[in-house]
This record gives structure tokens, C-alpha cells and sequence, in this order.
């Protein structure tokens, strides 16, 4: 499977491009790789000795500390995992890559598994605040617009992240693991929301809404199979737009009718 090699984190939603910008041009733009800043580790701003100007040095408190080697393994699990994959990513692996010692993964999390978990959980934590900036004042039709839309965008912006995520959710099939149950959680919350969406929509006639489970069933299948194809094409940044119009388009056909 061909890798993706953009690295860095999106810590806020991006805006909404328009609809007249060229799938083509986001291809070119993904080969190329993106320039992303990295996420506020929590660092606090110098004391300064106001008579001299000079900074003065106050360290971190233990919380900001974790937070930042938090940050730093995951953000090197995720380099690893679309390196060598899943199989190949070592705990001692990890702790070097972030720059602390061979045994600090493994001390944090004790095994791959809790490891996995933990990056799953944290990608999970920025789709949804991303999700949450385009979809909290909408609901029904305009909310799983707003969601496929995004979705597409995240792949476009943040494509290792989505890489690692869905590469452990297929990795998760058939195991009865931390990180499995993780992963059915987040899939069950997803239905959840598409649900609410259309229940919570009174513009949604009640025919409709009887039908809710079932357009979310559809919505989260199609999820999966667009993302797979993108995992095995991830060059192919034009047709994945597509399917994500197609799915746009087959959510309107079956709650307006």
C-alpha cells in the first residue's frame, strides 16, 4: 500500500472550500505534502524581570510535561505506523522516535494494544472538534452535508492521521481487544449522530425519519468503503471527492424521497 507522508497535526477545523475549487489541484497538493503547524503543547508564556527585559526560565508543571511527551508519541506512532504499519511499530520504537528513552512507551502504556487505543482516541478527539465546528447549528440533510464535506477534507488536510486511524480500525476486525471496543464505539457514535440529525429535523417528514437506522447503516457503510478505496489510491484525490458527492447525493435521495 503506497504511504502517505504529510506529518503534521490540524488542531482547528479548516474552512469550507468552496465547491468550484479542483479536486485536482488538492491531489497535487497532497503529493506534495502539506505545511501544518503543530498543536499548543501547553507551554506557558516566560516570566520576564520587567527591570532588564530578561526572560526568566519557568519550567513546565507535570501536567504540561505529559501532555507534551503524549504529544510527542503520538505524533511518532502516527510517523511509524504509516512507515512500517501496524505489525512493525515497536514501543521502543516509539519512544525513541520522540526523543525520549527506548523504554518510555512501553512504561506509559504498557503494550501495543493500550498504545493503538490511545492514538485512535486522540484522532478520534480532533475529527470531532472538527465535525462539531461545521455541524452544531445544523441538523438533518445540511448536518451530513456539512459532515461528508468534512470528512473529504480531513483526508485532504490531515491524510496520515486518517491513514493510521482507519489502518487500526481494519486492524481492529475479529479481536476482542481495548482497541476494538474503541473502535465500535466510535462507529456506533457515528450512526448515533446521522441518527439525531434527521430525528431532531422537523422539516424531515415522519415517513422519513421512521427510516433513520437504516440511512445511517447506509451512511456509515459507505464511510468505510470510500475510505478503503482512498487507503489502496490515496493519489487519487479526484474520484474519492466524488464518491463523497455521491454519498452527498444518495443521503438527499433518501430522506427527501
Amino acid at each position: 500500500m503506497t504511504k502517505l507522508l504529510s506529518r503534521q497535526p490540524v488542531s482547528q477545523a479548516m474552512p469550507k472550500q468552496e465547491q468550484s475549487s479542483s479536486a485536482e489541484h488538492e491531489s497535487d497538493k497532497h503529493r506534495r505534502g502539506l505545511s501544518r503547524g503543530g498543536f499548543n503543547s501547553g507551554s506557558v508564556e516566560p516570566n520576564v524581570n520587567r527591570r532588564n527585559s530578561t526572560p526568566l526560565k519557568q519550567g513546565r508543571t507535570q501536567a504540561e510535561r505529559t501532555e507534551l511527551s503524549d504529544q510527542k508519541m503520538f505524533e511518532a506512532t502516527v510517523k511509524l505506523l504509516v512507515e512500517r504499519g501496524p505489525e512493525n511499530t515497536r514501543l521502543t520504537d516509539v519512544g525513541i522516535e520522540a526523543g525520549y528513552s527506548r523504554g518510555l512507551a512501553g512504561h506509559r502504556f504498557g503494550n501495543k494494544d493500550r498504545l493503538f487505543n490511545f492514538v485512535v482516541l486522540r484522532v478520534g478527539d480532533i475529527w470531532l472538534k472538527q465535525l462539531k465546528q461545521v455541524t452544531e447549528l445544523e441538523s438533518g440533510l445540511a448536518a451530513i452535508e456539512c459532515a461528508i464535506e468534512q470528512h473529504y477534507q480531513f483526508c485532504v488536510d490531515a491524510p496520515d492521521y486518517v491513514y493510521t486511524f482507519y489502518t487500526l480500525w481494519f486492524e481492529s476486525i475479529n479481536t476482542d481487544s481495548e482497541l476494538s471496543r474503541t473502535i465500535q464505539s466510535i462507529h456506533q457514535r457515528r450512526f448515533q449522530d446521522v441518527v439525531n440529525w434527521i430525528l431532531n429535523d422537523p422539516s424531515i417528514s415522519n415517513s422519513a425519519k421512521r427510516e433513520a437506522d437504516s440511512v445511517a447503516a447506509q451512511f456509515s457503510a459507505t464511510v468505510i468503503g470510500i475510505i478503503y478505496y482512498w487507503l489502496s489510491n490515496p493519489d487519487k484525490l479526484r474520484e474519492t471527492k466524488r464518491l463523497h458527492d455521491g454519498l452527498a447525493l444518495t443521503m438527499r435521495r433518501l430522506i427527501e424521497g
